[in-house]
């Protein structure tokens, strides 16, 4: 259905004259300032209740969006519904403010940096601005900036987490580079945590990167966690696994687990501090650690460099679900991604009613000696 655009100087013309001009634009959008004398409907509302907003459909009505597009369909949605004089702004209100014509000023808490940084996330329902003040108010603590931890933080850090904490101990090396996205050639030799704050800043300065240089303990786990609404598991090492499951079971925070080995992935999400009885945690599925021969580290079996990649960009995915509350966590699920087949799998797991940790009504056991553990000491 042809829908007739008109220029900017006609539509302020027709506005002084008493038409209607309406801005289609979501809430976010309008908020930077809008043609002066435009009322501010989104366009799903319009479209879906235009009676509300203009009544009449015989009477001549405007629509405006932010270049053109959005108040073209927009028209021809209303056009379908009966409206016989819906005509589109063209240029929208880009071509508007450029062509001088009065806009109304931004709203005092408009931040322009964050509306169009995150401009796609503000246009998704499920994340809109509060969604996005909700990233920006979330403390996540990562342990490892190496495989897993490198694709991870890159895009909590892009989605607009606003604090990023991450612990390690270890230093860039060459070897690290065909995986550990973070770091690069000119980095070799400083600290990983140094070279993933000076990525991650560069990245995005609206991230704030707490830098922490050590390798969780038993004596520090919990200050590491202190302030953190959820944690990124990207350890190497089955000892740090256990620790990190069995503080975030005492603690009630959710743990996102992801480990690699080979071709071969896996992610979930534990969540049993929170959900005692319904959800599991680590030690539900693992028990007991495999002998240190079963499960040898990058190091000692290699990995295929992209592999990290898919598993860190789940765990990432994970995280910002849990922290902006949206969709189905993996919680209760094992994720499998066998990149030789590029197949993935899944596997529901329960919680053990008798596990030593999570069960109901169980009292914290304490810390243990997880590197005796995990060798079988």
């Amino acid at each position: 259905m042809a829908i007739r655009e008109i220029s900017p100087r006609e539509a302020y013309r027709r506005l002084a004259g008493g038409v209607r001009l309406v801005d289609v634009r979501e809430e976010h959008e309008r908020m930077g300032g809008m043609a002066q004398g435009a009322r501010g409907v989104e366009r799903a509302e319009l479209e879906r209740a235009p009676d509300r907003h203009a009544p009449a459909r015989d009477e001549p009505l405007m629509l405006i969006c932010q270049v053109g597009g959005r108040s073209l369909q927009a028209a021809r949605s209303l056009a379908a519904q009966g409206y016989s004089e819906v005509v589109s702004v063209a240029g929208g209100t880009s071509a508007w403010q450029a062509q001088g014509l009065p806009m109304t000023p931004p709203e005092a808490d408009y931040d322009p940096d964050l509306h169009d940084r995150y401009s796609r996330h503000l246009r998704l329902p499920e994340v809109g601005l509060e969604g996005q003040r909700r990233l920006q108010r979330a403390r996540v603590l990562l342990i490892g900036a190496g495989g897993l931890g490198s694709p991870a933080a890159y895009y909590l850090a892009a989605a607009g987490v606003g604090t990023l904490r991450i612990a390690d101990d270890d230093d860039v090396e060459r070897s690290n580079l065909q995986r550990q996205i973070l770091h690069a050639e000119n980095r070799i030799g400083t600290a990983k945590v140094a070279s993933a704050a000076a990525t991650l800043t560069a990245l995005n300065p609206r991230t704030t990167v707490e830098a922490v240089r050590e390798r969780v303990t038993s004596a520090n786990v919990e200050a590491l966690l202190d302030g953190a609404d959820l944690v990124v598991d990207g350890a190497d090492n089955l000892p740090a696994r256990y620790l990190l499951n069995d503080a975030c079971v005492k603690l009630a925070i959710p743990l996102v687990y992801g480990a690699v080995h080979r071709f071969e992935g896996q992610a979930s999400v534990f969540d049993a501090g929170r959900r005692r009885g319904e959800a599991p945690c680590y030690r539900c599925l693992f028990p007991e650690p495999p002998p240190p021969e079963a499960a040898p580290n990058c190091a000692e079996a290699g990995v295929l460099g992209v592999l990290p990649g898919v598993i860190g960009l789940i765990q990432a995915t994970e995280a910002i679900k849990l922290l902006l509350g949206i969709g189905v966590p993996l919680s209760g699920r094992l994720l499998h991604f066998d990149a030789l087949a590029m197949r993935f799998r899944e596997t529901r797991l329960g919680p053990d009613p008798d596990c030593p940790l999570c069960a109901p009504g169980r009292a914290f056991p304490g810390y243990i000696d997880y590197a005796a553990f995990c060798a079988g000491g």
